[in-house]
């Protein structure tokens, strides 16, 4: 029977990139968003995944997300915790709403989601969770401090729930990307992407599919001797 897997922000960018790769290698997908009700919408028709609306800031949020989806699904055995938001300023300029929005998004989410399920998955004995980190959270970033601490905290939670997985079949892993070609990166002024460019090895950005097919061995059932392992993908631009 297909295993049923959740991707957080599975709608857009990186994440619609795993949430197909995981339907397309045979799981059951379930994808996470947000706020856009007409890009969910369109993503769903476009390639037969279902959709799931809620706020994986929120504890209480998920936990009832976690049960609709199993509701109609059944029970979760992947989760990639990939959502995530920037809300860049240099320290001096960035307001509490700005560090609390990030860090409540990008890690408290992977908290809450993993909550969620993980009672489940030491019941079933088996369990695969995916943390999506950040090539920043790796080397820091000017204008990023809530970003960077916030995707380097993903790498140490990784390292100790997989302590506590592991005995009971539960693998957890994190990726790292380096620069990708999404939105959020293709917003970045000309002049600057250029330099980031010529700082990767490779020659190019990545691309979503890079990180999904990451996401893909980590989660398949013979992949169960890899826990507690960030894995970089960023062209060779931070060797970690």
């Amino acid at each position: 029977m297909a295993r049923v897997a959740v991707v957080t922000g599975g709608t857009r960018g990186i994440g619609r990139a795993i949430s197909v790769a995981l339907k397309d290698a045979g799981y059951v997908v379930a994808a996470n968003y947000g706020h856009d009700d007409k890009a969910a919408t369109q993503f769903s028709t476009e390639t037969g995944i279902l959709v799931f609306k809620f706020d994986v800031s929120d504890f209480a949020a998920s936990a009832e997300g976690v049960k609709a989806i199993e509701a109609a699904l059944g029970p979760v055995e992947v989760l990639v915790n990939n959502a995530g938001i920037t809300r860049d300023a240099t320290m001096h300029r960035m307001s509490f709403e700005h560090w609390n929005a990030v860090i409540q998004t990008n890690l408290s989410s992977c908290f809450n989601m993993s909550r969620a399920v993980i009672e489940g998955m030491r019941d079933r004995r088996f369990g695969r969770i995916v943390n999506i980190g950040s090539i920043n959270g790796q080397a820091g970033q000017y204008g990023q401090v809530n970003y960077a601490a916030a995707k380097s905290g993903i790498h140490g939670f990784t390292k100790a729930l997989a302590q506590e997985g592991a005995g009971r079949g539960i693998t957890v892993n994190a990726v790292a990307p380096g620069y990708v070609d999404t939105e959020m990166v293709r917003a970045v002024p000309k002049d600057v992407l250029e330099k980031i460019v010529a700082r990767i090895p490779v020659g190019r950005l990545g691309k979503a599919e890079d990180i999904a097919r990451t996401v893909l061995f980590l989660v398949a059932d013979d992949a169960d001797f890899i826990t507690g392992s960030t894995l970089s993908v960023n062209g060779g631009q931070h060797m970690y």
